[in-house]
């Protein structure tokens, strides 16, 4: 596929996905990334309640946390998301939880939402998926503690497709793990194994 004829597919399928209503509990409109022709996804968990009024992903205090940390990749937040396909477990904002933060997603929402995730990764193909935050590193199917996760690549299964990933902690900021050791090595041992993978330098350019 042309990179001309991709962004036109992943165009089809944000007007789609846009019109999507499967989910009662979820508020605001669907949030959909750039079309990017590019094999590199970028996996996050659901927006937030400022992604959805902007209408674009990662847009807000985590966002910032986030494009920190591409910067040690070569990346500034605006070729970033120019060169890097940005989707969610969850497409739109969950609503706030009782008891504070941003309610998680139920298991029939993350199921409900794979389809679209699915379709973008059959258009794209990658040759890397790059899953922030817990949420996201469970729908790539990896399991376990984020010390054994973080800061490795693992050879994953999504859609029917097989490449790499290399997780990173969520960049929330009520979260210390990526500020403390052995997080903070571990989040920096993960930042150079994207500098290096040849899915980002090819999407970095020259």
């Amino acid at each position: 596929m042309t990179a001309e004829a991709m962004i036109a597919a992943l165009d089809l399928l944000h007007i789609e996905l846009s019109q999507c209503r499967r989910c009662p509990d979820m508020q605001g409109d669907v949030v959909t990334p750039a079309s990017v022709a590019t094999r590199v996804l970028l996996l996050g968990q659901a927006p937030g309640v400022h992604e959805a009024e902007l209408g674009r992903p990662f847009a807000w205090t985590a966002g910032r946390t986030l494009f920190r940390w591409m910067s040690d990749v070569g990346f500034d937040e605006e070729s970033f998301r120019s060169a890097i396909y940005m989707a969610a477990v969850c497409r739109c904002f969950p609503g706030k939880a009782k008891g504070g933060g941003d309610r998680v997603p139920t298991k029939r929402e993350i199921a409900n939402c794979a389809p679209w995730l699915e379709q973008a990764v059959e258009l794209i193909q990658p040759r890397l998926v790059i899953p922030v935050g817990r949420l996201a590193i469970n729908a790539v199917g990896l399991e376990g503690a984020l010390i054994s996760i973080v800061g490795k690549t693992h050879r994953v299964t999504l859609g029917g497709y097989e490449m790499d990933a290399i997780p990173l902690p969520h960049p929330s900021g009520v979260s210390a793990w990526p500020k403390r050791s052995p997080g903070k090595e571990l989040l920096a041992d993960a930042l150079a194994l994207l500098r290096d993978h040849e899915a980002i330098i090819a999407a970095r350019g020259p």
